[in-house]
């Protein structure tokens, strides 16, 4: 990390604090920031072996004392400080394992062989596939086992070779003052066997990235920006243990008559004026096809009428949303002669002002005029 945090202030505790209340405080941080919990979380792995190192030092006497006295510099090396003895956070697991137990299964403590990565892949669905569900056919890129040399890594007429450094063990032992810490072997990498002579397929990888095939199966109602898994088809892992998965991240596509708001759905319908004083009967779309909508007697522009069930299920329960049919009054651009009559007729018995036909622009203007003279006329023969 750039700028390191005091370690008092990373737990969370005063420097007054006993070795109990340093433990339960990191015991929490540490079940609020563990990678399993936090998966794919960069900033939540970084707080995690932030908050070790600052327990690795506050728990031993003789570091918190250095610590105490000249703070960062006091305890380089064995802390944070100095990069630490934490090169992954298996390390941390190894370290203070009797901390987190078995809480956490599969979390790459001793004896567990960690999962392998997890990848990731997207597809793109119209609404009608995001609300009815469907099966697409992905492509994603994965490591899978070398066929040249089996996975091993070794060339040809060759073999991995027992890592000398760690004895095969995978595991190192590292103590510091009256605190025995087991690490990764920094040689070998926790694999316990080494290569001298790598495979020039993989460059001693045992594994090469391919491209990979695979249908996934989107389940009915999927909103923009979810994700579903596909379970065991992600990295392999490099201690044995089971493979990671693939999320497969979603799109859906912009419908041109409906508009998505969360489990609802808009459509907005234009009417006529007629239609919206009279009431009438109108043909609107619903993701299971035409229905008729009845459209009440005196219907205002922009109102809304409910239609339960007709919306978009949730992938999460059961249950549909609704349709949520918006009206809007279309005022027509070109009228028929007989048509601006009738509604002259209609504004005469409304009692209400509309403007004359005119023919030209210039003959507004004289009519406007006329009308602007006449006062001027009556208060000069006043």
């Amino acid at each position: 990390m750039a700028t390191q945090r005091c370690y008092y202030e990373v737990l969370g505790v005063e420097r007054t604090s006993d070795g109990g209340t340093i433990s339960s405080a990191y015991r929490k941080l540490a079940i609020r920031y563990h990678p399993d919990k936090n998966p794919g979380d960069d900033e939540a792995v970084a707080r995690f072996k932030e908050c070790a190192e600052a327990f690795e030092v506050l728990s031993d006497d003789e570091k918190r004392a250095r610590y105490d006295r000249f703070g960062h510099a006091g305890v380089n090396g064995a802390g944070g400080g100095g990069g630490g003895h934490f090169h992954d956070v298996n390390d941390i697991f190894s370290a203070f394992g009797d901390i987190f137990g078995d809480m956490f299964a599969g979390g790459g403590g001793p004896g567990r062989a960690r999962p392998g990565r997890d990848v990731r892949c997207d597809v793109t669905l119209t609404l009608h596939e995001a609300a009815n569900g469907c099966e697409k056919e992905v492509e994603f890129q994965r490591h899978e086992t070398c066929e040249t040399c089996s996975g091993s890594g070794a060339a040809a007429g060759s073999s991995r070779e027992t890592c000398g450094y760690c004895g095969g063990a995978g595991r190192v032992i590292q103590s510091a003052g009256i605190i025995r810490m087991q690490t990764t072997c920094p040689a070998c990498h926790g694999e316990g066997s080494t290569v001298k002579r790598p495979c020039g397929d993989c460059r001693g990888a045992g594994q090469k990235l391919r491209k990979v095939v695979t249908k996934v199966k989107i389940p009915a109602g999927v909103d923009d920006g979810m994700r579903v898994r596909i379970s065991g088809e992600g990295e392999p892992s490099p201690a044995g243990g089971p493979r990671g998965d693939c999320y497969c991240f979603v799109s859906v596509l912009q419908h041109p008559l409906f508009e998505r708001e969360g489990q609802h759905l808009v459509c907005r319908v234009p009417i006529s004026y007629t239609q919206a004083a009279l009431g009438s009967k109108v043909e609107i779309p619903t993701l299971q096809g035409k229905t008729d909508f009845e459209v009440p007697p005196g219907t205002q522009s922009g109102e809304v009428f409910r239609m339960p069930g007709k919306g978009m299920p949730d992938p999460r329960r059961r249950g549909l949303g609704d349709l949520l049919v918006q009206v809007t009054i279309e005022v027509p651009k070109k009228l028929s002669k007989e048509e601006k009559q009738k509604l002259r007729e209609l504004a005469q018995l409304e009692h209400k002002n509309v403007a004359p036909e005119r023919k030209t622009f210039f003959g507004q203007l004289k009519e406007y005029f006329k009308h602007e003279d006449e006062p001027a006329q009556a208060e000069e023969s006043k």
